[in-house]
């Protein structure tokens, strides 16, 4: 179901409040700057360390003033964007498509897919946990955003983070799986931008382990910028250990 836009007035009123914060600081920061000049001209070291120590403070303040500023904006603009559920046929054949990969490189039978495609699920989930519990922020599962489906999504800031989910058995992701990914991240950031919301798209690579310690390490090594040369956004890369998530949720 879309997200319903919260137009209450504290929800506005969030957004004009800093306005009249910001001229009056720049105000304060033009007087601050005259009062230097003046002690120059009159060679008042006292006056001119004062000022100066007014114009960092200022300065400092202005910028934790506009911070907010973006993050009051961005939390509005998040009110704009409509979250749609992904399409159950759509969840199902991606599903399917990384089970179906997971089992011809484990040379698993037709007839263990049921359980792959069970242990699959629950690694997903538990990851997914694994996030928001790191994060300290919630976030959307099974999702699209701009018509792009993703595993998950989350809004920390300014930034709109859209999470992509691979397990892997291999020190591997092939490469146009990755493609995949940036194109979809792409259609993203293009989308906000032609609505104008002021959030920065963000893709979020989450890749599930079950690999010895020889084998991440290479995986970790195959990550170089070149694989993602073409990307419109910021990339974030989580590695997480299949074993150790069941550790921590699953095992008593």
């Amino acid at each position: 179901m879309a997200k319903e836009f919260n137009n209450s007035l504290t929800q506005f009123a969030q957004g004009e409040s800093l306005v009249p914060l910001g001229v009056l600081t720049s105000i304060v920061f033009v007087f601050l700057v005259l009062g230097t000049v003046l002690s120059v001209y009159l060679g008042s070291r006292p006056l001119i360390a004062i000022f100066g120590a007014l114009i960092v403070a200022t300065t400092v303040f202005a910028y934790q003033n506009f911070v907010q500023f973006r993050r009051l904006a961005a939390a509005r603009c998040e009110g704009r964007i409509s979250w749609e559920a992904a399409n159950p046929e759509v969840q199902r054949q991606n599903l399917n498509l990384e089970v179906l990969e997971l089992s011809r490189i484990l040379d698993m039978g037709t007839e263990q897919l049921s359980d792959l495609q069970s242990a699959y699920i629950v690694a997903e989930d538990l990851a997914l946990r694994q996030i928001q519990h790191e994060e300290k922020i919630p976030l959307l599962r099974h999702v699209s955003v701009c018509g792009v489906p993703f595993n998950a999504v989350m809004i920390k800031g300014d930034v709109l983070f859209c999470a992509e989910i691979s397990f892997l058995v291999s020190p591997d992701l092939r490469q146009d799986r990755i493609d995949a990914m940036l194109r979809k991240i792409e259609t993203v950031d293009k989308g906000l931008k032609a609505m104008g919301i002021q959030l920065r798209a963000k893709l979020m690579i989450v890749l599930i382990t079950q690999l010895n310690t020889e084998e991440e390490a290479r995986l970790r090594g195959s990550f170089g910028k070149q694989r993602f040369h073409d990307s419109p956004v910021g990339i974030e890369i989580r590695f997480l250990d299949f074993e150790a998530l069941q550790k921590i949720y699953v095992t008593d």
